[in-house]
Order: structure tokens, then sequence, then C-alpha cells
């Protein structure tokens, strides 16, 4: 499905994708801005809610990653709640789900690519970290490289199949049958959604702490033969 283009400044193209990211990021960030000056001891629907969502993504965080939660949670956290955004956005008339564009999920896989070796090298150093592409023995080196790549190219397409099908198949339905028939995929169009940023910030934690939990494995194996 071909993007529009907005306007276009030398090579580079301003697609409908970036402008929703753009607008998707503004209020979130108002959001923030707006709750952060309002916070009570006494908290409001509003708050409450934040805060349980909040409280939901650490818990999920920590239970996956127990060493170097805090470290982690921002990234996981925002990925959770932009994803989540951006991939209802589709449902508002006039708007577009900027996941439904695969330069998008693309970028956004790139980011969980490279956010794995830099919480790696930044907590165990560059020897520790690139160690565990040779465990557990060196034949592993070539395929553990693939995995890297694969996993990337994976991520990027299971959002962006998802997304698009979902906001094709609702524009489908809106178009033969009209505005009421099409609730029940509305619905569907929501759960498949908030599921799909889930999944994706899900798997993002899941590299990570790997990559992180594997240098604590081995370090805490050196210490019981040390000791």
């Amino acid at each position: 499905m071909p993007i529009e283009t907005i306007f276009q400044f030398g090579p580079f193209r301003i697609t409908v994708t970036v402008v929703m990211t753009w607008l998707i990021m503004a209020v979130l960030v108002g959001f923030s801005w707006l709750l952060s000056r309002r916070l009570s001891r006494e908290p409001g629907l509003v708050q409450v809610a934040v805060e349980g969502i909040i409280g939901a993504i650490d818990n999920t965080v920590r239970s996956v990653l127990p060493v170097h939660a805090e470290r982690v949670f921002p990234l996981i956290a925002t990925l959770w709640i932009f994803l989540a955004v951006a991939n209802l956005a589709g449902i508002i008339p006039g708007l577009h789900s900027p996941t439904a564009d695969l330069s998008a999920t693309a970028a956004l896989a790139i980011l969980v690519f490279l956010s794995v070796p830099w919480f790696g090298i930044s907590i165990e150093g560059l020897g520790g970290y690139l160690r565990h592409y040779l465990r557990p023995t060196p034949v592993m080196l070539p395929f553990h490289l693939i995995s890297e790549f694969t996993r990337t190219l994976a991520l990027a397409m299971r959002l962006f199949g998802n997304v698009m099908s979902l906001e094709m198949a609702l524009l489908l339905v809106l178009v033969v049958a009209g505005f009421l028939v099409p609730i029940p995929l509305l619905v569907l169009h929501i759960i498949e959604g908030l599921l799909q940023a889930f999944i994706f910030g899900m798997l993002a934690l899941i590299y990570i702490s790997g990559a992180i939990q594997i240098q604590e494995h081995r370090r805490q194996t050196e210490r019981k033969e040390t000791a």
C-alpha cells in the first residue's frame, strides 16, 4: 500500500507515517508533561489508570529481567506505550497507523537490534558481551550472528503485517457493510493492536535480557568456582 508524501525536502520525503509518528510523540510527551504537573497524593481516575499501567509494565520487566530491570524499563515502557497508541491510531477516521508502514516497523526493529549490544556492553563491557557469541562453542558464532539479523527482520515484518492487514480489513468492511456492522471487527482491531504491541515489547525485553542474563549467569558461575 503506497504511503502518501506530504512534502519533500531535497532527497528526503516527509510521509504520512512520519507526520503521524511526530504527532503521537507530541501527544504522549504533552500528556506526560501535563500529568507530571498534576500528581496528587489523592489521585484521580487518570492518575490511577496511568500508575496502574506503569506498575504493570514494571512488574513484567522485573519478572523477565530481575537484574538491571531499572535500566531496561524506560526503553521497554516507551516501546509498549508508543506501539499501543500507534497501532490503535488507525481506528480514528482520517488517521493512519504508522506501524502499518514497513519503514516504521523496520526502524523500531533496528532500535531493538542496537539496544541489545548497547545494554550488554554497558553492563558487562565489550569483552564480556562479545564472549557470549562463542558459547557454548566457537562453532556457534555464525549461527548467533545470523539469529541477530533474522529476528530483527521478523520483528519488523510481524508488526507491519498484522497492523496493515487489520487496517485493510476494517476499511474493506466499512466500504461494503457500512458503519454499524464492523463494530465487532473494531473491537478485534483494538485487541489485536494491543496484543501486537505487547508481543513486540516482550520480544525486545527477552532479547535484551538474554544478553544480560547470559553474562550474569557466567559471572555467578565464576564466583562459585572461585569460592
